[in-house]
C-alpha cells in the first residue's frame, strides 16, 4: 500500500483554478493532437468539392476585382498611385486571415461537443488549431499578392515596400490574437445563445467596411467628417492600414497607433482565455 501511495502519476486533471491559464506545457504534451487538428482542418474544408485548394485563390481575387469595380471606378475613391486591384488586394489578405481566425473559433464548442464530452484534452487546442491551419491560406494568399505585385511592377508602376517590412509577424500575430480572443469570446456565449452564430456572419460582413479594408483611412476620414473616429479608432483598422504601408509604402503609419493596437489584441486574447476557461467547465450542460 505504502508502495502505491508513493508512486506518481504521470497524469493528473484538476479543477482550473487559475484565472488565467494557457499551460504550455499540457499543450506541448498533446502537441501531436494539434498537428492533427491542423491537419483535419485544411484537407476536410475542401474535401468533396470541385475546385479543392483554387478556392483560396478565387476568393480573394473576385472580391478585389468587386471592390475595385464598385468603390475605385464607381465610386472613384483614390488609392494614390498604388493599382487600385492591388490595394484591394492587400487588404483583403490581411482582412481574410482575421476573419477566417474568428469564425473558425467563434463555434469551438458547439461544432466539438459530441468529442469534448467524451475525452479530455486541452480545449484551447481547438481554436489553436484553427489560428494555426489559416496561417496556410494567408501564406497562399500572399503568393497571389507577390504576382500581382510583380505584374505590376513589370508595367512600370512606382509601388515599393518600406523598412516596416520588418513588422509583418507582428501584424500576423496581431490579427492571430485579435481573432483567437473575439472568436473564443464568442463560442463561450454561443454555448447559451444560439443566435450569435447568426450575428457573427452578419457583423463580420459589416465590419470589413470600418476596417478601411475597401478605402484608405485618409479618405475615410474626410469624407466622414466628425464620424471618421469610428473607422480613425478601429484596431482593425491599423492592422489593414500598416499592412499596406509596409508591403505598397502607402497609408498611415504611427508607432503610437500599432502599440494602442498591440495592447487591444493582448486584451481581447487575455479577455477571451478567461471567458474561455471559465466555459469549458460547465458548457457541456447547455450545449
Amino acid at each position: 500500500m505504502s508502495e502505491a501511495n508513493n508512486n506518481e502519476w504521470l497524469y493528473e486533471i484538476t479543477p482550473k483554478r487559475k484565472l488565467i491559464d494557457l499551460n504550455f506545457k499540457e499543450i506541448w504534451r498533446y502537441r501531436d493532437l494539434l498537428v492533427l487538428f491542423v491537419k483535419r482542418d485544411i484537407v476536410t474544408v475542401y474535401k468533396q468539392t470541385i475546385l479543392g485548394p483554387l478556392w483560396y485563390f478565387i476568393q480573394p481575387l473576385f472580391t478585389s476585382i468587386i471592390f475595385t469595380l464598385v468603390f475605385n471606378n464607381i465610386a472613384n475613391i483614390p488609392t494614390g498611385t498604388v493599382p487600385p486591384f492591388l490595394f484591394n488586394l492587400a487588404g483583403i489578405t490581411a482582412w481574410n486571415y482575421f476573419s477566417q481566425c474568428l469564425t473558425g473559433s467563434s463555434n469551438t464548442f458547439r461544432s466539438n461537443a459530441g468529442l469534448f464530452g467524451k475525452v479530455y484534452f486541452p480545449r484551447v487546442i481547438m481554436p489553436l488549431s484553427t489560428t494555426i491551419s489559416n496561417l496556410l491560406k494567408l501564406g497562399i494568399q500572399l503568393l497571389i499578392f507577390v504576382i500581382f505585385y510583380c505584374y505590376f511592377l513589370f508595367k512600370g508602376y512606382e509601388i515599393n515596400p518600406n523598412a516596416n517590412l520588418v513588422l509583418f509577424p507582428a501584424y500576423v500575430l496581431m490579427m492571430a490574437l485579435m481573432g483567437l480572443g473575439l472568436g473564443m469570446i464568442i463560442s463561450a456565449f454561443t454555448t447559451k445563445y444560439r443566435d450569435l452564430t447568426v450575428l457573427v456572419g452578419f457583423a463580420t460582413s459589416l465590419l470589413i467596411y470600418i476596417s478601411a479594408v475597401p478605402y484608405p483611412l485618409s479618405e475615410a476620414v474626410k469624407q466622414l467628417g466628425d464620424y471618421g473616429w469610428v473607422v480613425e479608432y478601429n484596431p482593425l483598422t491599423n492592422i489593414i492600414e500598416g499592412f499596406r504601408y509596409m508591403l505598397l509604402d502607402t497609408g498611415v503609419f504611427s508607432w503610437a497607433s500599432l502599440g494602442y493596437t498591440f495592447l487591444i489584441s493582448v486584451v481581447l486574447f487575455l479577455v477571451g482565455l478567461i471567458i474561455f476557461n471559465r466555459t469549458e467547465k460547465n458548457f457541456i450542460d447547455t450545449v
